[in-house]
Parts: C-alpha cells; structure tokens; sequence
C-alpha cells in the first residue's frame, strides 16, 4: 500500500525523470568479438550458452574479452581444468518475451548450462512482474526442448538505485521494483528442477559502470563472472 501511494504522489515526477533519460541516455555498442568458441583445454566438459538483454552481451565493454560471456567461459575452463565450448545469444533491448522471440529466430547450439540476463528491460517496458515470469518460464521449456539444456542459471538484475545515470527518486524507484523482480524470480526457480538464481547484491558500484552510467564497465563483468562461475562449478561437482 505505501508502495502503491508513493508511486501514485511521485508519478508526475517519475514520468518526467524517465522521459528525460531516453533522451539523454548515451547509447553503446554491443562489444565487437567472437560470439561462440572453445576455452581451454582437455577434454569438453561443458557446452555454455549466455543469453538476454545489453548485459548479456556485454554493452559498458569494449570487446567480448572484457565482457561476460566469454571470460566466464575462461574462468569456467580454468576452474574445471577442462575444454568449454560457449556461444552468446544476445542482443540489446530484450524483454523477457522479446528475448524468447529472439532465440527462436537464431541458430542457438546445443548446450548443457544456459546463463539467462534478462529483467531490466521488463521493468523499464512496465512489464507486470507475473507476465515477465511467465515468459522466463517459457524460455527454459525452449532451451530444454531446442538447445537441451539442463542447468539454467537466471542471473538477478542489478540494483538499480546506484545507476549513477538515474536520479533520484527514480533511482530509488527502479531499485525498488529490482528488488521485487529479485525476490520473486529466487522463489519462482525453486519450483523449477534444474533452474537456479544467481544473486549479484553488493556488485554494483558507481567505479565500476561503464560510461554511460547505466552499463557494467569492465571491472563489474569480472565480479560478475566470478560469482555465476562459482554457482555453476558448485551445481557441475555436485552432480
């Protein structure tokens, strides 16, 4: 209910913030690099897929080296002490449908651990929370189907009241709904087998955003590919 009535007093303002960001907000480009390869050496031990928005694919870096997927696939090869075959499916401005529809329209390779980066765009697009979780849902019976994956690992959105681009109190609005989005997707892949959340609290940090004041900058993708390799190597011995 307070919730409800700050939104409802603060409308004028939020409306009037949000407006003004699109029209200000420096647009990146997506890193140039190799969006599939091997890691590694040895044996293949796991076959990566990283999907979702601008994160995903690594927007704040300025080659897929700094980004996210590709240096996970590195970390997860010197963990494992093993080959890793990888492949990022991405693309900037992805709802949780859009991100369905996108996968559907490209050549995704099998995989056995897909990294889902999504959530940002529902909360900007005003997505109710419920439909975007429903679309999550539909995208990991679409892996499982297509690509079959068994290990999908949904990484939390950011908290988004320490963008240094966003003022306040939109700031405190966007991290506000981050945290409800956080909460209830870690309760949703619960009842999920094989579908894990991977919480990124305490990473984000006005150094470690990218120019634009809205992305990872390299330094935010290595701590970021730090804690989802731990969580996949965790799940990967535990089998």
């Amino acid at each position: 209910m307070l919730v409800h009535a700050a939104r409802v007093a603060l409308a004028p303002i939020l409306y009037a913030q949000a407006r003004r960001l699109r029209a200000i907000a420096l647009v990146l480009p997506e890193p140039r690099g190799p969006r599939q390869g091997n890691e590694g050496q040895g044996e293949l031990r796991l076959r990566v897929l990283v999907t979702g928005d601008s994160s995903a694919a690594g927007v704040g870096a300025d080659t897929q080296d700094e980004a996210l997927a590709r240096p996970l696939a590195t970390a997860l090869a010197r963990r494992l002490r093993a080959g890793i075959a990888w492949q990022l499916v991405a693309r900037t401005g992805l709802t949780s449908e859009g991100l369905l529809r996108f996968l559907q329209s490209q050549p995704v390779a099998p995989a056995d651990v897909a990294v889902i980066v999504v959530g940002v765009n529902d909360l900007t697009s005003e997505v109710p929370l419920r439909h975007a979780l429903h679309w999550r849902r539909e995208i990991v019976d679409w892996l499982r189907a297509h690509a079959g994956v068994q290990q999908l690992v949904f990484a939390s959105m950011p908290e988004m009241e320490r963008f240094p681009l966003i003022p306040q109190p939109l700031a405190w609005y966007a991290g506000l709904h981050a945290r409800r989005n956080n909460i209830a997707q870690a309760r949703w892949v619960r009842s999920q087998p094989g579908t894990s959340h991977v919480d990124l609290g305490g990473l984000t940090r006005a150094e470690w955003m990218a120019r634009d004041g809205y992305h990872p900058a390299p330094p935010l993708y290595a701590q970021v590919v730090a804690r989802i390799t731990s969580a996949i190597v965790e799940t990967t011995r535990a089998e």
